[in-house]
């Protein structure tokens, strides 16, 4: 039997596992999409997570939920992790296309071929990210984040039922509607990039990452939505920690 693991990966900052809750609620979502009964209470997590938080004696750093199905385990842990630094949010990073569909993209669920497939691109390209790209054209989502672009201050992602339905994602949306930005949910083609005003990633290491080129196309890391977007989110990050 196929073995699957349901997972989540969450940051922790001063001590907090940020957006605990909407981690949990896409959890369940997961589990939903496989036919699976979703068992675990968010006391259960919260209070495992700062069990290990006071046992690892870390206050920063990325925590992995995984979930067993076949054993029915849940297993919480520290993982190691990498953040962009303080250039590539200055400079922005650089992306390549990449031909490829998850197999059920609302689920957070392993694939290990998959993911290797896409690492070695990555690698391979000396690039930050790999932007996938359905069978029709459309871009949909990054090998491990969200995608977000900008045409005429109006900022476009992929409709949900596309894309793994990021806690950050769903965050920068939030943040954009609050502050009077358009925001379409829409297919968007590959081939038609060249004509954006920029584009950026969302995740929960990345936070929100300009793109400065995707392939041999070039983009305005300073767009002034894209800096208003990441300065709302860091203020977000700072609220959601003092509330907690």
């Amino acid at each position: 039997m196929e073995e699957k693991i349901i997972y989540e990966v969450l940051r922790v900052l001063e001590g907090k596992p940020l957006f605990l809750e909407n981690h949990l609620r896409r959890m369940k979502n997961s589990f939903e999409l496989i036919n699976e009964n979703f068992k675990i209470t968010y006391d259960e997590i919260s209070e495992k997570i700062k069990e290990l938080i006071k046992s690892e004696k870390k206050v920063e750093g990325n925590i992995k939920i995984t979930y067993s199905v076949n054993e029915k385990l849940l297993r919480i842990f520290f993982i190691e992790h990498s953040y962009p630094s303080s250039d590539m949010y200055k400079d922005g990073v650089k992306t390549i296309l990449y031909f490829a569909e998850r197999e059920n993209p609302n689920a957070k669920i392993i694939n290990t071929t998959f993911r290797e497939r896409i690492n070695n691109e990555i690698r391979d390209k000396n690039v930050y990210e790999a932007i996938l790209v359905d069978s029709k054209g459309n871009i949909t989502e990054g090998s491990r984040s969200n995608i977000f672009m900008v045409k005429d201050n109006i900022l476009i992602t992929s409709p949900l039922k596309k894309v793994l339905p990021g806690v950050t994602r769903g965050e920068v949306i939030e943040i954009a509607l609050r502050n009077g930005i358009e925001v379409k949910e829409e297919e968007f083609k590959a081939s038609d990039i060249g004509e954006l005003d920029g584009m950026f990633i969302s995740g929960t290491s990345p936070k929100i990452l300009p793109i400065s080129k995707v392939d041999n196309i070039n983009f305005n890391i300073n767009n002034d939505l894209i800096r208003k977007l990441i300065e709302e989110y860091n203020h977000e990050i700072d609220s959601y920690i003092k509330m907690h």
